[in-house]
């Protein structure tokens, strides 16, 4: 297009002039590469020699950097993603847990020539794995024919808001024994002060710097409504608060994972993201599949990962769920 050609032309006069070009960095030629195979042209020699992607039958998987850039995006978009404790190691991963609920170290008092009484907390251990999953997503090409529209960071984007979206909630729903604690509401559809500081309180002080709320735009909404003995709200605006909002000295982020508050539902987190184990067990690769959506006129970009998620520390993770409702006469 003109914009190649006059990249070229400018290329051309520089050699002519006997000047140098400044040498491209393996990002710039990756992000490059990228831009042409979606575009469907050929890269100039430089880039092609120096980023060798790997082709298939029905698409091309992407240098590293590409996807690098949607991870790094992800992590805006997602605090609890970002917050929570990463491995990013192949295979299973079995991290040790140190459980002091039932019994822990003590120090006492001690008699000489007298035998200490021996006390210790219980280890225990999680076992992270790894989950295959993928985001498609398709371009139009009229989007992709358009040379002044910049694809590479759409195409980044629209795959980060994908995978935030889909890694947010399996951290905060996920299955049995991802999220873990916490304590039920006294009813099915409300919440009261008492309920959050009970919640609140389940944590160890020496655990609450890290901590954060988490919850639906519209259980937000409500708990703004509480107040406490002498009038005053509960939940308030903060400029100094991370996301807008503080409650009880913490701040609050509003998740689109989180349901909203009805009977049997989790409406409340109450959260050091630290206590969050995420094992990254394949490292995040992009494909581009050209032909696929031929007829639909569209270019298909997928993002695969392999991924698995656990409490690692209970203490760190409360967990409000709303009471389950009342079957007729039960």
């Amino acid at each position: 297009d003109a914009a190649d050609q006059g990249a070229a032309l400018q290329q051309m006069e520089r050699r002519a002039a006997g000047g140098q070009e400044e040498p491209r960095s393996q990002e710039e030629l990756e992000t490059r590469a990228f831009e042409c195979y979606i575009r469907g042209i050929a890269p100039d020699v430089e880039t092609r020699a120096a980023t060798n992607m790997t082709v298939g039958d029905n698409g091309a998987v992407i240098p590293t950097s590409i996807a690098n850039k949607i991870i790094e995006m992800v992590k805006e978009i997602s605090p609890l993603y970002h917050l929570s404790t990463h491995y990013d190691v192949g295979g299973t991963l079995t991290i040790p847990s140190y459980d002091e609920s039932t019994q822990k170290i003590t120090m006492a008092y001690a008699t000489e020539f007298t035998a200490l009484t021996s006390s210790s907390g219980k280890f225990t251990s999680i076992s992270l794995g790894g989950f295959l999953a993928g985001a498609l997503t398709k371009i139009s090409m009229s989007l992709i024919n358009n040379s002044k529209f910049d694809i590479v960071s759409y195409v980044i984007r629209k795959m980060a808001e994908a995978v935030s979206e889909w890694l947010e909630n399996e951290l905060i729903n996920g299955t049995d024994g991802k999220i873990e604690g916490g304590s039920k509401a006294a009813a099915a559809t409300a919440i009261t002060a008492d309920e959050l500081i009970d919640l609140q309180e389940s944590i160890p002080d020496k655990l609450q710097p890290g901590c954060i709320w988490v919850m639906s735009r519209a259980t937000r909404t409500a708990i703004r409504k509480l107040k406490d003995g002498e009038g005053n709200y509960l939940l308030n605006k903060d400029a100094t608060a991370k996301w807008g909002y503080s409650l009880f000295g913490h701040d609050v982020y509003v998740s689109q994972s989180m349901p909203d508050m009805a009977a049997g539902k989790r409406a409340v987190l109450y959260l050091d993201p630290t206590g969050l184990a995420v094992k990254v067990a394949e490292n995040p690769s992009v494909q581009v599949l050209r032909e696929k959506f031929a007829d639909e006129h569209a270019v298909g970009v997928i993002c695969w990962m392999e991924v698995d998620s656990k409490v690692e520390n209970k203490q760190k993770i409360a967990v409000l769920d709303m009471k389950a409702a009342v079957s007729p006469g039960g």
